[in-house]
C-alpha cells in the first residue's frame, strides 16, 4: 500500500476562488480512488497564500514535517505553479523530498520527480512559473500606481477616518479625539508622553483598541498628513517579488503627493503649528537649541522673565567638564535684559530633586513591591508571546542551507546564471542572519523564564536605587520632575508632577 498525499493552493481569497480551492480537493480524492493500492493520507492546502515563498504557508510546511517522518511516499499536485512559483524553492524541495525517497507527480503538466529526466521539465516549468509570477508582480504594481495617481487610497482605516473601496470617510469620534490631540501639543505645549498619560487616564481607546496610549503612537498620528487633507502614498515598497517583504521607501522609489485630496480633520494652522514645534524638538546641529536629551531640559525655568534654562559646559583646570544652567534670554541677547543672573549646577539641581523625594511620605517598600510585581507580569507576558522554539528555527535554517546547496546545483548545470544564483545566496544570508537574531533572542527570553524569582530581586533593587537616587534614571526623573523655578532673591521652588506641594531651596 503506498500513502499519498496532497498539495493544494489557491493564490488568492477572493470568493470566485473558494470553488477553485474545493474542487481541488475533490479532484485528488478522486484521482486517488481510482488507484486500488493508493490510500489517501491526508489533504494539505494553503488558501490565499502567495506561491513565491513557503515562509508563511503552514500547511506546505506541516507537509515537508510529514515527510521527514514517513508518513507518505508520494504527493500529488495539480501543476508546479501551485507547488510553488520560485524556480529554486521547487528544485530545492523537489530534490529534498527526493532523498527521503518521496516523489512528487505533476499531474496537469505530466511530470513525476522520480522519473529520470524529471529534473530537466521541472526547471522549465517551474521557470515559466516564476516568470509569470513576476509579469503578474509587475502588472499589479503598474496598476495599483496608476490608480493612486487617480486619488485610491490604498491602506487600512485609522483613529479619525474610515478607508473603505478607496475613499477616506471621516469618523466623526475618533476625529474629535484627534483634533484634541492636537490642540494639546500645539496649543497648549504639551509633551506627547504627557498627551499619552492624559489619554490613557481618560480611558479613551486607540484605533487597536489598546487601552495604554504611548508617546510614539501620539507622535505617529501629529505626523500623518491625512489629517490635514493630504495623501501620500508609496511610502513603503517591495523590491523582491519572490520574498515580498517591504521597505520603507528612502528615496528608491518616487512617492505619490495629492495635496487637499480630502476632507481635513485639523486646519492646515493648527498642522503646521504641530509641524513647527515637532521640528524645534529637534535639536539640529550647530543650532545651539536644546535638545531634550538631559534630565533637566526644559525644566529649569526663570521666575524674573519666564525663560527657559539652557545648559552649558564648563570646564576646570584639570580638564573635568560640569554642566551649568543659566536663563536663555541672558544667555540668547546678552544684554542682561533678564537680571537674575543665576547659575544652576547639574548636581545642585539633582541634589534639590532627591530631598524633595525623600521628603514625600510613602511607603517606598510597599511602591517597589507593587511595581516589582508588574513588571514580572510585563517579562512573562513578553516571555510567552516572544519566543519561538530554537530548535524549529534550526530547522528553518538547515532548510535554508540545503536551498543555498541547491542553488549551487543549479548553477553548475546551467540551469540558472552566475547572476541569479548571486542574487539568491545574498537574500539566503540575509534570511540566515534574521533567523539567527531570532534564535538569540529565542534562546534570551528561554533563559530569562529560569530564574523569574532572582530577576524579581534584581528589579526591586533597582527600584530601590532609583526612587532614592543613588542611580540617575533618566526616564524616571524626566517623569517625576514638574519644574524648577529661580527666583531673583536666590531662592529656588521645586514642583513634582501631580503635587501640590512646593519644595523652597536657598543657597
Amino acid at each position: 500500500m503506498i500513502y499519498v498525499a496532497s498539495y493544494c493552493r489557491v493564490s488568492t481569497d477572493h470568493e470566485d476562488q473558494h470553488n477553485s480551492f474545493a474542487s481541488q480537493q475533490r479532484y485528488f480524492r478522486d484521482y486517488i480512488q481510482h488507484h486500488p493500492d493508493w490510500e489517501l493520507y491526508a489533504v494539505y492546502a494553503d488558501e490565499g497564500i502567495t506561491g513565491t515563498s513557503t515562509k508563511k504557508r503552514t500547511q506546505f510546511n506541516r507537509m515537508m514535517e510529514d515527510a521527514y517522518a514517513g508518513k507518505f511516499q508520494l504527493i500529488l499536485t495539480k501543476e508546479v505553479s501551485r507547488f510553488s512559483r520560485n524556480i529554486l524553492d521547487t528544485i530545492a524541495y523537489t530534490r529534498e523530498l527526493k532523498a527521503l525517497g518521496v516523489g512528487v507527480r505533476f499531474l496537469l503538466d505530466g511530470i513525476c520527480t522520480l522519473d529520470s529526466d524529471a529534473e530537466l521539465y521541472l526547471s522549465i516549468m517551474a521557470s515559466m512559473a516564476q516568470e509569470e509570477s513576476r509579469k503578474t508582480s509587475s502588472r499589479v504594481t503598474w496598476g495599483q500606481t496608476r490608480q493612486m495617481e487617480k486619488g485610491v487610497v490604498f491602506g487600512h482605516s485609522l483613529l479619525g477616518y474610515t478607508v473603505q473601496n478607496g475613499i477616506l470617510t471621516i469618523e466623526p469620534d475618533g476625529a474629535e479625539l484627534v483634533r484634541q490631540i492636537f490642540e494639546l501639543y500645539a496649543v497648549k505645549q504639551i509633551s506627547t508622553a504627557e498627551i499619552a498619560r492624559i489619554l490613557t487616564q481618560e480611558g479613551h481607546l486607540t484605533h487597536s483598541g489598546r487601552r495604554k496610549w504611548t508617546a510614539n503612537g501620539v507622535l505617529k498620528i501629529l505626523k500623518n498628513e491625512k489629517y490635514v487633507g493630504d495623501l501620500v502614498q508609496k511610502k513603503t515598497y517591495t523590491p523582491d517579488y519572490l520574498s515580498h517583504e517591504k521597505r520603507k521607501n528612502t528615496g528608491e522609489i518616487p512617492l505619490i503627493c495629492i495635496e487637499n485630496h480630502h476632507t481635513p480633520i485639523v486646519s492646515r494652522e493648527l498642522w503646521n503649528m504641530a509641524q513647527s514645534r515637532m521640528a524645534k524638538n529637534r535639536k539640529q546641529p550647530g543650532s545651539g537649541g536644546q535638545s531634550n536629551r538631559y534630565i533637566f531640559s526644559g525644566k529649569i525655568h526663570c521666575g524674573q522673565c519666564g525663560g527657559v534654562f539652557v545648559g552649558r559646559f564648563r570646564y576646570a583646570r584639570n580638564g573635568t567638564k560640569t554642566r551649568r544652567w543659566c536663563c536663555n534670554t541672558a544667555a540668547r541677547d546678552g544684554s542682561n535684559a533678564c537680571s537674575v543672573g543665576k547659575l544652576v549646577r547639574d548636581d545642585d539641581a539633582m541634589h534639590m530633586l532627591r530631598t524633595a523625594l525623600m521628603q514625600l511620605h510613602m511607603d517606598r517598600d510597599a511602591v517597589i513591591a507593587q511595581v516589582a510585581a508588574l513588571a514580572m507580569e510585563v517579562i512573562r507576558a513578553d516571555a510567552w508571546d516572544l519566543a519561538e522554539d530554537p530548535e524549529r528555527l534550526d530547522a528553518e535554517m538547515a532548510q535554508i542551507r540545503r536551498k543555498k546547496e541547491a542553488a549551487m546545483d543549479a548553477c553548475f548545470s546551467g540551469q540558472i546564471t552566475m547572476e541569479d544564483l548571486t542574487a539568491m545566496q545574498r537574500r539566503y544570508a540575509q534570511q540566515l542572519q534574521q533567523l539567527e537574531q531570532r534564535q538569540a533572542k529565542a534562546r534570551q527570553l528561554q533563559a530569562a523564564g529560569q530564574d523569574l524569582e532572582q530577576r524579581k530581586t534584581e528589579i526591586a533593587a533597582q527600584l530601590q536605587s532609583i526612587l532614592c537616587l543613588e542611580t540617575e534614571s533618566e526616564v524616571f526623573c524626566k517623569s517625576i520632575l514638574e519644574r524648577l523655578t529661580v527666583w531673583k532673591d536666590r531662592h529656588m521652588e521645586l514642583q513634582l508632577q501631580y503635587l501640590p506641594q512646593v519644595f523652597c531651596f536657598r543657597e
